[in-house]
């Protein structure tokens, strides 16, 4: 698979046709082994997977949930800085740190230690506003942090639940990421002894990325998000009150849904304007009276022309 523009260190794949799951591969961790957003499990392998990533995209082996003979499928690929190496800012050395400063883009394993609360170099220039994580070894699911929730709340992308039913001051040490680090309490999704942990920190960069939250308002004239560029990647989530999917839109018009095997489907819930987005549905998962997060990505990235 070709065309990425860069040798991916961070690649999303899912089939578009089949009812298949989700799959996150990345450089630090290796080709081959996989987490899937849409499940509870622990990381697994896969020699047909993703089996290398490559100078300009990647090679998929015979596996079907990255290869299904006639099936169709989609990759979101990001760069960071290939395997990395180990980070020695805060509390825990991370056995590898891979960073793209400029597109506010990392990833980070570490081994965990229950016996207090921990500090975690994330390599970034500015504080984490998004972070994704992944206890390695057991099926806990995936703890994801978002700055306009608090520290002491999560969501689990496998699940459609809000933050009002996932409080728990130990996930995050009930402490805000800096500049350089990220916090982790004594909870086993984030921070038990000998366990095996990978993060995926993001934070906005003008004119490529934005994480943030809004309000929606119950109507087909939608709410307005302001980015400061026009999408190509958004997703969405409802937080409060309830929860609903994990939306993700694509340019196309497609929509899939990251906590489900789901094939992609479209539909008019949202416009992708030169600017942001506007909600064009009253839906529960994007434009009811609501709160919802977002991470969004831009088509034509201002700054960082091999962002894709």
């Amino acid at each position: 698979v070709s065309g990425t523009g860069f040798q991916p260190d961070f690649t999303w794949t899912k089939s578009r046709s089949n009812t298949l799951n989700h799959n996150i591969y990345d450089a630090i961790r290796g080709a081959t082994k996989m987490l899937k957003p849409n499940l509870t499990h622990a990381e697994g392998t896969d020699a047909q997977s993703l089996k290398t990533f490559d100078s300009d995209g990647f090679t998929v082996g015979t596996d079907t949930h990255i290869n299904t003979n006639g099936a169709t499928f989609v990759s979101f690929n990001w760069k960071a800085n290939g395997s990395g190496s180990a980070n020695t800012t805060g509390t825990i050395n991370t056995i590898s740190t891979s960073a793209n400063v400029d597109a506010g883009f990392s990833i980070v394993k570490w081994v965990g230690n229950e016996g207090s609360d921990e500090s975690i170099g994330h390599g970034l220039s500015k504080a984490p506003e998004m972070i994704l994580t992944w206890n390695l070894d057991e099926g806990w699911g995936n703890a994801t942090y978002h700055k306009d929730m608090g520290t002491d709340k999560y969501l689990m992308m496998s699940e459609t639940t809000g933050h009002e039913n996932m409080s728990d001051t130990d996930i995050w040490a009930n402490t805000a990421p800096t500049s350089s680090v990220f916090y982790v309490g004594t909870d086993i999704m984030t921070n038990w002894d000998d366990r095996n942990y990978i993060a995926y920190c993001f934070h906005s960069v003008d004119g490529y990325s934005k994480f943030g939250s809004f309000k929606g308002n119950n109507n087909a004239d939608g709410t307005f998000v302001y980015l400061g560029f026009r999408p190509m990647w958004i997703l969405v989530k409802r937080i409060y009150p309830n929860g609903f999917n994990w939306m993700l839109f694509r340019h196309d018009d497609k929509q899939l849904e990251a906590n489900s095997t789901s094939v992609e489907f479209g539909g008019d819930y949202i416009d992708m304007l030169s600017n942001g987005f506007k909600a064009r549905t009253q839906t529960n998962t994007v434009n009811d009276s609501a709160d919802y997060i977002y991470m969004a990505f831009a088509e034509t990235p201002f700054k960082y022309s091999n962002a894709r």
